[in-house]
């Protein structure tokens, strides 16, 4: 149920309002917009069918939710939801006009390696720094990250240029150590509907990126962006990085349509992964100018200062001249869509 009120409606009849709803056994969410505010009920909203909401002083308007995604609804705040990530000084967002790019090495190597890449990408106009500490590998002789000294480097990078970090946490028992090091936490697509982990993510004081999973469908993706909702969360980035269908020429099938379709149904930033999608390094720009163009707040873009020996996804990294000239292509796709790329706070600094 999402009620909204009249204008100049005062704190103490929206009170009463939520006071009202919650007696009954429903919880509510506040949404204040410039130009309207937003009570959403959650639960069962039969719950309510002998309560007079439109009767009650400041309600302008009572409509039912039928999706079953609530918080995650467009229509359930009044204004779309823009995610900040890091410190006041070396601030990433996403949402609003601008374009993010978050770029860096699919696995956290070693310390060259990494200050390498994150100095080239920030110089480049990327935003935040993508490394995985832990990797979840189809083989299981893979090379499967550095764990846990892979978090101290990042952290160490993140002071060095002022970068925020984002990594992928893949297990309960590793949020707290991931959310100690990294400025946001990211959920793969095989961990979308891990529900446990979903649900204790909802407790951490970090933003998410939520990858949809390999065959997911929109809906469910939405639902588990609830999962970390429902549970106190509301800072999270939906990320699509293809999904898998017939097609073989590429590594997943970008679905392009889901772009609008989720800015359609979600007040939650949307973001693409080209190189997941494509699986080959030639196809990364052209991905990733039509996730612009199609209205993606941002990318996220794996870079390797040598692919040809990175011990995970090198196929699909770009090396640091190639993601130089994909970042001028964005800034032009960026403009034509009347957006912009997002400025960095926080300069990168020389090392001492």
């Amino acid at each position: 149920m999402i009620i909204v009120t009249k204008p100049h409606i005062s704190d103490a009849e929206i009170d009463h309002i939520r006071e009202r709803i919650e007696s009954v056994g429903m919880r509510t969410h506040l949404s204040r917009g410039e130009v309207r505010t937003i009570i959403g009920c959650i639960g069962d909203e039969s719950l309510l069918d002998e309560v007079p909401l439109r009767s009650m002083p400041g309600v302008e308007s009572v409509t039912p939710v039928l999706k079953p995604y609530k918080l995650a609804s467009r229509e359930f705040v009044a204004d779309r939801t823009i995610v900040r990530v890091g410190g006041r000084d070396s601030e990433a967002t996403f949402g609003g006009d601008t374009i993010t790019v978050i770029a860096g090495p699919c696995s956290v190597e070693n310390r060259e390696m990494l200050f390498d890449t994150a100095h080239v990408v920030a110089d480049s106009g990327a935003r935040m720094l993508r490394g995985g500490a832990f990797k979840p590998r189809t083989s299981p002789y893979a090379f499967q990250g550095l764990g846990a000294r892979a978090l101290e480097l990042l952290a160490e990078v993140r002071a060095e240029t002022g970068l925020p970090i984002v990594t992928e946490v893949m297990d309960t028992r590793q949020v707290d150590l991931v959310a100690e090091h990294a400025d946001m936490l990211q959920v793969g697509a095989r961990n979308m509907q891990n529900f446990a982990l979903l649900a204790e993510l909802g407790h951490v004081r970090r933003p998410v990126l939520l990858k949809r999973g390999l065959s997911a469908t929109i809906k469910e993706l939405l639902m588990a962006a609830e999962y970390i909702m429902a549970n106190g969360n509301h800072d999270v980035v939906l990320c699509e990085r293809g999904i898998r269908t017939y097609e073989t020429a590429t590594r997943n099938t970008l679905d392009v349509a889901a772009i609008p379709v989720l800015k359609r149904e979600t007040h939650l930033p949307v973001i693409v992964d080209p190189s997941h999608a494509g699986g080959d390094a030639s196809l990364v720009a052209p991905l990733a100018f039509a996730a612009i163009a199609a209205g993606a707040d941002g990318l996220i873009v794996e870079v390797h200062p040598d692919p040809e020996r990175a011990l995970s996804d090198g196929d699909q990294s770009l090396p640091p001249a190639a993601f130089t000239t994909l970042m001028e292509g964005v800034a032009t796709f960026a403009r034509a869509a009347n957006r912009e790329l997002s400025p960095l706070r926080h300069p990168a600094r020389a090392v001492a």
